[in-house]
């Protein structure tokens, strides 16, 4: 088994950390807090992202009602990687599959953030038999936009770091100095700064390679509840009008004055609108 890193979450983020092996040589740095049925949260692909750095203002709130689980996919945060791990769409799917398979859950609902939404849409898609649903939020593997394509070539500097989130939000007075001190340390640590570039690589070549497939998610038939900010410069909220006018029963939910973290940025809101679609649908 792998060794647990000497790092753990910053208590800025109030989150506990637990560790699961999910392959040999692998080891899943992850979140769990609360009971119930079973949501599974993927965070995105800034730089310096982490389960806890994308999830803390819903966690707690959230697990009052289900049961919460945020992993560090494979090349961010504090995850372990086997040598020679490859990183892509698919990639980071069968590892979410494996802390399933790891934690003993059949089947999940997912969230999404950016690139977890699109992680969660592929794995629908690939593994239908693990998901009751989605929830996503400013759903990945859109066109590539300008602000995308600053995401390419990350400037792994505080001040880069803070540039990149205040991207993500139209009120950047959220982009505290600690925040992007966190951010800019979590991209920094010796079991992520070294792959940044790598797995930005993987996500930009599978938008190209492997987007995702509209033909099959017309077909999918599960609950989804997308969520969007008006004022997205990231993927624009177009991106969710298309994704509902495909996916058969989608439901959506537009944040006025919003940008790409609706999670943090209407945090309070954001928790009651996706626990209540959620609470209303779980077994």
């Amino acid at each position: 088994m792998s060794a647990v890193p000497s790092y753990t979450t910053d208590p800025f983020f109030g989150l506990e950390d637990r560790w699961l092996e999910t392959a040999p040589g692998e080891l899943t740095h992850y979140h769990d807090v609360g009971e119930g049925a079973p949501v599974l949260f993927l965070h995105g692909s800034g730089t310096g992202v982490t389960a806890a750095a994308n999830w803390w203002l819903n966690l707690p709130e959230l697990s009052e009602r289900m049961r919460c689980i945020a992993i560090d996919s494979i090349g961010y945060g504090q995850t372990v990687v086997a040598p020679g791990t490859e990183y892509g769409v698919r990639a980071w799917v069968q590892h979410a599959v494996r802390v399933l398979d790891a934690l003993g859950i059949e089947k999940t609902w997912l969230v999404g953030n950016s690139l977890g939404g699109w992680l969660a849409f592929q794995m629908a898609l690939d593994h239908p038999e693990r998901v009751h649903g989605i929830v996503s939020m400013g759903t990945g593997g859109a066109k590539l936009t300008q602000a995308l394509a600053a995401h390419a070539n990350p400037v792994l500097t505080e001040e880069g770091v803070r540039r990149t989130l205040e991207m993500f939000v139209v009120d950047t007075s959220l982009v505290t100095d600690e925040l992007v001190a966190l951010r800019y340390q979590s991209a920094l640590n010796d079991t992520a700064g070294d792959r940044l570039a790598e797995v930005v690589a993987a996500r930009d070549r599978d938008r190209e390679a492997l987007p995702l497939d509209f033909d099959a998610l017309g077909r999918l038939d599960l609950p989804v509840l997308l969520v969007h900010g008006t004022d997205d410069v990231v993927i624009p909220v177009s991106r969710t009008w298309d994704l509902l006018r495909t996916i058969p029963g989608a439901d959506a939910h537009v944040f006025g004055s919003c940008g790409h973290w609706s999670q943090v940025e209407r945090a309070a809101e954001f928790n009651r609108v996706v626990g209540d679609w959620l609470a209303a649908r779980l077994g």
